[in-house]
């Protein structure tokens, strides 16, 4: 495993109020880390970067994930929270990547927010 697959695993899926988790580059979208059987398609890493790019749209109308609409709770340069009937999708940018996660309704949702956000900064920190 890679550096960012075990800071995936240790830091998000291991605190078990994250579902599954991903790490994207946030240039072109490509996977650089995932939590097993937790596939993200071009088209849908495309979406994320460019909600960052389009917060006021994500903020108005949301997005759909894996056959879920999701309803924007925040959505800032760094940061896009997001629900869908007790699901949950949690969108952080550093310098370089894009960290995806989700919970479920048997989560807590600050927990995941907090571990990302948690890890975005270690990330920042570093310059990545």
């Amino acid at each position: 495993m890679n550096q960012l697959q075990n800071l995936l695993m240790d830091c998000l899926i291991d605190t078990k109020h994250v579902e599954n988790a991903a790490i994207l580059t946030a240039k072109n979208g490509t996977v650089s880390a995932a939590s097993p059987g937790f596939n993200i398609k071009a088209p849908q890493a495309q979406m994320f970067i460019d909600s960052f790019q389009h917060t006021a749209v994500t903020r108005e109308s949301g997005f759909r994930f894996q056959s879920k609409h999701y309803t924007c709770v925040r959505a800032d340069r760094n940061s896009i929270y997001s629900k869908s009937n007790g699901h949950g999708l949690i969108l952080v940018k550093t310098a370089v990547y894009i960290i995806v996660a989700t919970y479920n309704e048997n989560m807590y949702a600050s927990v995941c927010v907090e571990a990302v956000e948690k890890l975005a900064e270690y990330l920042r920190e570093k310059g990545k």
